[in-house]
């Protein structure tokens, strides 16, 4: 016998948790389970065409976080500080970014650690 997962919830706006000063795109894709989350004093834009997966958490703290028109961010992404992710742009699920940019169009790797200070 063969068991099955059952299927993932519909990617719905929703579904997310927001706290803080957020801008979500009417036409962006959120999917269940993601956190956003602007400190007092930060934002959270999330532009046109941008689609976020599963149980990413976007916590804006220290200033502007810019997701991009068309950037794709797979599961499980930790984005933290400030910083932006420019139009197109896609980052692999399991990436953590900390307080740093992305350029338009770049491929980011499954499980990489961007803008580690330490």
């Amino acid at each position: 016998m063969v068991n099955h997962l059952p299927p993932l919830a519909p990617l719905n706006y929703p579904q997310a948790h927001c706290v803080g000063d957020i801008f979500v795109h009417p036409h962006a894709v959120i999917a269940a389970g993601v956190l956003l989350w602007a400190e007092p004093g930060s934002r959270l834009e999330i532009e046109a065409g941008v689609c976020i997966g599963m149980g990413t958490i976007l916590h804006a703290q220290g200033g502007t976080m810019r997701i991009g028109t068309g950037a794709n961010l797979g599961a499980g992404v930790l984005f933290w500080g400030s910083g932006d992710i420019a139009a197109q742009a896609c980052i692999g699920a399991a990436t953590t970014l900390i307080n740093t940019s992305v350029a338009a169009g770049a491929v980011i790797p499954p499980g990489s650690l961007l803008g580690d200070t330490s």
